[in-house]
């Protein structure tokens, strides 16, 4: 296969899941080590509908940074912007803002999204919660009334009204939170880990060049837990 194939080929197995995360870091670990991912850009994987700047998109829209980026009903988007990539499912709605020519900052007023970001300060706005990064792989949903916020692996600030910033530190999954806003204040309590699999983030890490810090490692979560 050329490598336009091969990423389309990585792309599916990791929707569909049909290889798992063990099966995945091996094909991946080879890929990579041919050369033979990274350099899309754009909407690189489309399943339902989606729009970018208010227009209908499909594979191999362009997108820039500052257009808003919105999915649909039963919808999911793999989108690669310069050296981050993030998927959005269903019902989800993202905008970027750029510094000095790479990604400073990225709203995501509702939905579900995972990201995995290149090695720079980014801050993250979802509802009132204001999430610091730098080059980390993170899962948030949004909902009216709270924010699930994983931190895959990296280091992260979370903030919010009202409320002692918090540090968090994780290598593999291990510190889940839920962010709940009441009277002002805003609390971060433990949350179970969900809706997001290793294989999706080796996948969205392949398409940037890199692989996450639990493939070296050879960690693997829990079976079931995902």
């Amino acid at each position: 296969m050329d490598d336009a194939a091969r990423r389309e080929w990585l792309l599916r197995m990791a929707a569909s899941g049909a290889l798992g995360a063990a099966g995945l870091i091996g094909v991946v670990a080879r890929a990579l080590a041919a050369g033979d991912l990274g350099g899309k850009q754009g909407v690189v994987r489309l399943q339902g509908s989606a729009t970018v700047a208010g227009q209908p998109a499909r594979e191999g829209t362009v997108v820039k940074f500052g257009d808003r980026v919105a999915t649909g009903a039963d919808s999911q988007a793999v989108i690669v912007l310069d050296k981050d990539a993030f998927l959005l499912r269903s019902n989800t709605v993202i905008e970027t803002t750029v510094h000095d020519g790479v990604l400073a900052n990225l709203l995501v007023s509702t939905g579900k999204v995972l990201s995995v970001f290149s090695k720079k300060p980014v801050s993250i706005k979802a509802a009132s919660a204001t999430i610091g990064i730098r080059g980390t792989g993170c899962y948030l949903e949004v909902d009216p009334a709270s924010v699930y916020f994983c931190l895959c692996y990296g280091e992260a600030t979370v903030d919010g009204p009202k409320m002692a910033e918090k540090t968090v530190k994780t290598t593999h999954h291990e510190s889940p939170l839920l962010l709940t806003e009441s009277g002002g204040i805003m609390d971060a309590q433990p949350g179970g880990f969900k809706n997001h699999t290793d294989a999706e983030l080796i996948m969205l890490e392949a398409l940037v060049g890199r692989e996450p810090p639990f493939v070296k490692s050879g960690a693997q979560y829990p079976a079931g837990k995902y």
